[in-house]
């Protein structure tokens, strides 16, 4: 870039006069610097107000960290909060989907950034799912050091911010590692705990090897296309020499393994169970939700945007992983033990790779059309209200019965009838019955996507799963209406009858009923009003 500016300078300079009248040489000047181009790049603040802010506020909370006495440590949670409610209100200004900055002065018109709709919908998840995270968190942490823990979240929610709005491989392999590497710290930040610290092994050592082979294939992309813009790539591999065919073809593939790790697509799925069960229950919850559309916002990006001509390489291959990783959820959810140890969140972490599945099936479906990417987002923002709201009443049953067996939750509705009625309702919208009625319309505009674009293979694999996850939802749903084991007895005072002991009540705390009361509106609502995220399956997002 610089040969080609100061070739231009040279020539211009060539042809300028030798001697040039009174008052001509600023116009001369003028010219020169009106026909040489800027290589200064704008910047909109507003477009990157969203993860800008949630970084700063990261590095915030870090410092007042310490300075504030340990009894004052929970203001860091509220600060934290604060800043993802006006992460979040930064969107309101961005919803018409129409800026993009860091540009490129010279040349084709590629931008780094952009925030379209697809961005700010993920954006939305993105800070939505971090903002009930905190809920879920505020009173978890008093056996954790505050400070790095609301530090750690906010740098990998600015990260996870930054993803869907990149459009260049350099900015999407960074916001990708930002998201990432505090998310090993938070999955073992117990400190003291074994299988916190092994759980954060594994999901180091698998995420570091998956990064790694992702590298080697944006390298061996960017060899053969000579560009890291995202738009260019696509334009470069639509007439790719043939020589460098066979090197853009296993770039393609290797970069799409990178991507698959982050979503939990089988056979990228092993560190899931051990890491959510030895995590702290909320970040367990945030990677089911905000790590997971970290990696399908990367999927999504690189196969619709960068390689739609290879779609005849990674549309069979994404179908492929699409039925592999939602049988292998679901067969394995379906093995789980009631009465072993935190049992539950392991039927929600095999649970959450079933889903993934799902969620791939429309991205399979991309190759016919990029419009099949709105079942995709639809899905994902049904999946991560739901979900979340699952993980809230976990927590909530944790703080009484800490091993969190499937078990332990046996009569909920006599000791929290309206948690356990939230529960139900989560599970319901998850296995996609009524009154689910939004688990149930995201699904069939999913098997819509499967069917459109030709794949009715992969549609009746997926009837087949839908079915198969039936059994364990059920389940758990009904066990949660079932007298409880063991309740004590007392004598009652009127008839002299042995009577069950009223269970025993606890208060719960504000943050946490808030995050449940959240969820179950979210669901409520966007049962009530499908349309407010199945419109997303019918337009184009980019």
């Amino acid at each position: 870039m610089t040969a080609d500016l100061s070739t231009t300078a040279t020539t211009l300079l060539a042809h300028a006069p030798a001697t040039t009248a009174p008052g001509t040489g600023d116009a001369a000047g003028s010219l020169l610097a009106a026909d040489v181009p800027s290589v200064v790049q704008s910047i909109d603040w507003l477009a990157i107000a969203p993860p800008t802010l949630t970084a700063l506020a990261a590095l915030a909370v870090l410092v007042a960290d310490l300075f504030l006495p340990a009894h004052r440590k929970r203001l860091l949670g509220y600060a934290t909060l604060t800043a993802l409610a006006a992460a979040l209100a930064f969107l309101i200004p961005l919803r018409s989907g129409d800026r993009s900055t860091f540009c490129v002065t010279t040349g084709a018109q590629a931008c780094s950034y952009t925030a379209d709709h697809f961005t700010v919908v993920i954006q939305a998840l993105v800070l939505g799912g971090a903002f009930l995270t905190v809920l879920l968190s505020l009173d978890d942490t008093r056996k954790l050091p505050a400070g790095e823990y609301w530090f750690l979240l906010l740098a990998s929610t600015s990260g996870a911010a930054l993803l869907p709005a990149s459009r260049d491989l350099a900015t999407l392999v960074v916001a990708l590692e930002v998201a990432s590497l505090p998310a090993f710290a938070l999955v073992g930040i117990k400190r003291g705990d074994r299988r916190s610290s092994e759980a954060a092994l594994k999901f180091f050592l698998s995420s570091v090897v998956a990064t790694a082979v992702m590298l080697l294939g944006v390298s061996f992309v960017y060899a053969a296309s000579g560009t890291l813009h995202l738009t260019e790539i696509a334009d470069r591999l639509d007439d790719v020499s043939p020589v460098l065919d066979t090197l853009a073809k296993t770039g393609v593939a290797l970069t799409l393994v990178g991507f698959a790790f982050k979503t939990a697509a089988a056979p990228f799925h092993f560190w899931v169970p051990d890491t959510y069960v030895g995590a702290p229950l909320p970040i367990a919850a945030y990677l089911s939700v905000v790590g997971k559309a970290v990696g399908f916002s990367g999927l999504i990006l690189v196969t619709v945007i960068a390689f739609p001509s290879y779609a005849d390489v990674w549309g069979p291959a994404l179908a492929v992983l699409a039925a592999l990783t939602m049988t292998v959820g679901n067969v394995a959810a379906l093995r789980q033990n009631a009465t072993r140890a935190r049992s539950a969140v392991r039927l929600l972490a095999w649970s959450s790779v079933a889903q993934a599945g799902y969620l791939l099936v429309p991205i399979a479906a991309a190759y016919s059309s990029d419009e099949q990417i709105g079942s995709t987002v639809a899905y994902a923002l049904m999946y991560a209200v739901v979900n979340l709201g699952a993980f809230a009443v976990a927590a909530l049953v944790a703080r009484t019965h800490p091993g969190n067996r499937l078990s332990d939750y046996r009569g909920l509705y006599a000791t929290r009838p309206l948690a356990a009625l939230a529960l139900g309702f989560f599970l319901l919208c998850l296995a996609g019955l009524p009154p689910g009625i939004i688990g149930l319309f995201a699904k069939v505009t999913v098997f819509s996507a499967a069917v459109d674009a030709g794949l009715g293979w992969l549609a009746v694999v997926m009837a087949v799963n839908v079915v198969i996850a039936l059994y364990y939802y059920l389940q758990w749903t009904a066990i949660l209406f079932r007298a409880p084991d063991g309740a004590p007895e007392t004598v009652g005072p009127d008839t002299g009858s042995l009577a069950s002991a009223p269970p025993r009540r606890f208060r719960v705390p504000t943050p946490l009923t808030t995050a449940i009361v959240l969820t179950s509106a979210a669901g409520i609502l966007l049962s009530g009003v499908p349309q407010a995220v199945l419109r997303f399956a019918a337009v184009s997002l980019f």
